[in-house]
């Protein structure tokens, strides 16, 4: 199989003192390309410089909801957006990032959500303006992100990381132009929602990720997940469709080159 995963945070510190053995181990089980967030202005400089020489990382950049809070000196002021708005635009067209973010609401944390819905508008045209697909962390708030997408009709579209909604809400993004990301959770039997979720859903609505180093698989919790264990998702995701794990792995693929233009 040759796979990618549509969303690692490859360049955090976890894969720090293996990531070349890591990388090694993936492509000897398919995983050949990823595409890698930026959370914060901080680190898109480091991913940058990390991607360069490797043909297969693709970096995206983008400011996470769980990073809103820690902008110095941010406020919701228009100079201060523009000021945030502009560094984004810069870089973005600067490295040729495939993506803008991951960006997107969490209503888990304390950032207040006004805050962290004009960081989002901002980030939204920025990616309407610069024709990039947006990587979406939405976490209880899918109700307002999907507000959001049908005022801005974003042109690229986009996808939903480690979406869980309901077969619904995946048909409403969908629609939208907005693909959804499939995790490790559903290696959990526990997870029977998303389960019948991506058992229903059209398959070319749907990307593989790893999410790594966090959200490992079932019987790994407390480990460090690797995108080198993308396979056991195809597989399981084979087993839930019940199709083969090479259509999963030849499907997402193509799905995912065409949302990021690989």
């Amino acid at each position: 199989m040759k796979l990618i995963d549509s969303h690692c945070h490859f360049d955090f510190d976890a894969f720090a003192p293996d990531r070349n053995w890591v990388w090694q181990r993936c492509m000897a089980a398919g995983v050949s390309r990823m595409i890698i967030p930026g959370v914060c202005e901080a680190q898109w400089q480091p991913l940058a410089d990390l991607v360069q020489d490797q043909p297969g990382w693709y970096a995206a950049a983008g400011i996470h909801p769980w990073w809103v809070g820690k902008i110095q000196d941010l406020t919701v002021s228009a100079e201060g957006l523009d000021q945030l708005g502009h560094a984004l635009t810069s870089h973005l067209r600067k490295y040729a990032c495939v993506a803008v973010g991951e960006c997107g609401l969490d209503t888990t944390i304390e950032t207040p959500l006004a805050l962290q819905e004009a960081v989002f508008r901002l980030q939204i045209e920025v990616a309407c303006a610069l024709q990039l697909p947006l990587v979406l962390h939405v976490h209880r708030t899918h109700n307002a992100v999907l507000r959001l997408l049908k005022h801005y009709r974003p042109p690229r579209g986009g996808v939903v990381h480690a979406f869980s909604g309901s077969e619904q809400m995946a048909g409403d993004y969908w629609q939208l132009g907005f693909y959804l990301g499939v995790g490790g959770a559903i290696t959990y039997p526990r997870a029977t929602k998303t389960r019948r979720t991506f058992s229903r859903v059209p398959l070319e609505s749907l990307l593989l990720e790893s999410d790594a180093p966090d959200m490992p698989l079932s019987d790994r919790q407390g480990q460090r997940n690797s995108p080198e264990y993308l396979p056991l998702i195809a597989a399981e995701l084979a087993k839930l469709r019940g199709v083969s794990a090479d259509e999963i792995a030849n499907t997402t693929r193509h799905n995912t080159e065409t949302v990021f233009s690989l």
